[in-house]
């Protein structure tokens, strides 16, 4: 990997992420390498400006902060190809962020990183449109590819549909399609479509499946329904999953991207969600990096409550 031009970018208002970021600029210009710097948060979105303003590639982006920062990175680096050094820096569960302990010799990453030794991880992502029949009745988005799709948002972990209102609790009510043919109706809190990736976030939560990063597919979750029989459903990544919010008088339904508001979806549109061409680069540092680890640790899944030991095991490993 070359290192001509690197941005990096911090957890804004974390001053150890905002510590780390600066020294690392000062160690990437001191190797002949220009650095772009900013915070990210919910109220800084570095990305449009650095996007905007770079005269050449963008070699590598580096990510300090936690999951929330790592995944507003994938939603603009990843139309662009650029790999993601996520380090968690001020963050909590680190799902997708490397280990700070490995990062604190920072001259030794950008060695590593000059000499390739390192893994990239790719990671399936979703891109979503809202779509007016009204005013196009015959248009449906191409399923195997990017036609169609030009006010697209996109997401690493998942899309939801669901209502928000400042004053109280709104319940929605949500037809779905898949590939254009309907499946069910939902009444309750809303709809949670996740990649693999986002299977162990909001999707888990709402007792849906966990599905392994390593694999493109796409979990549709009902948040809180109000029937027993509205279950998860696991698709093919090549689904389009179509979903039109019913009796909203309200004008409250949105479009949550990992969970950040996309936009309002008003009565008589629908929100059509597919995997998007791209997929997001996160570079892989550590020597032994294990998935079902990251859910034992991460998640604390301890299994039975009383430990059995195996012996055959340990014979057949001899």
């Amino acid at each position: 990997m070359q290192l001509k031009q690197v941005i990096i970018v911090y957890k804004a208002g974390d001053t150890s992420a905002q510590y780390w970021a600066q020294k690392c600029a000062q160690e990437l210009e001191v190797r002949q390498c220009r650095v772009l710097v900013g915070p990210s948060g919910a109220k800084d979105n570095p990305y449009p400006v650095f996007l905007a303003s770079v005269t050449q590639p963008i070699d590598l982006a580096l990510v300090l902060g936690g999951d929330g920062t790592a995944l507003g990175a994938a939603r603009h680096l990843a139309p662009e190809h650029i790999p993601m050094l996520a380090v968690n820096v001020g963050g909590h569960l680190g799902f997708l962020t490397e280990p700070f302990e490995i990062f604190q010799d920072t001259e030794a990453v950008w060695e590593r990183l000059l000499t390739d030794r390192f893994a990239v991880e790719q990671r399936m992502m979703l891109q979503a449109g809202v779509f007016d029949p009204e005013q196009a009745p015959d248009h449906r988005p191409d399923t195997r590819s990017a036609t169609g799709w030009e006010n697209r948002f996109l997401a690493l972990n998942d899309m939801c549909v669901k209502p928000a209102a400042a004053d109280r609790m709104i319940t929605a009510i949500l037809e779905m399609e898949i590939d254009g043919e309907i499946v069910d109706q939902y009444q309750g809190d809303g709809l949670v479509v996740a990649t693999p990736t986002g299977s162990t976030s909001y999707t888990v939560s709402a007792n849906g499946p966990i599905i392994h990063s390593g694999m493109e597919a796409i979990a549709v979750t009902p948040i809180c329904p109000l029937s027993l029989s509205s279950r998860s459903i696991v698709l093919p990544s090549g689904s389009v999953i179509s979903i039109w919010p019913l009796a909203d008088q309200d004008l409250s339904t949105k479009l949550w991207m990992d969970g950040v508001l996309a936009t309002s979806i008003w009565p008589g549109q629908r929100v059509d969600i597919r995997m998007a061409e791209c997929q997001a680069k996160y570079i892989i540092l550590r020597e032994s990096h294990s998935y079902y680890q990251t859910l034992r640790e991460k998640l604390q899944w301890a299994g039975a409550r009383i430990r059995y030991s195996n012996k055959h095991r340990r014979l057949g490993n001899s």
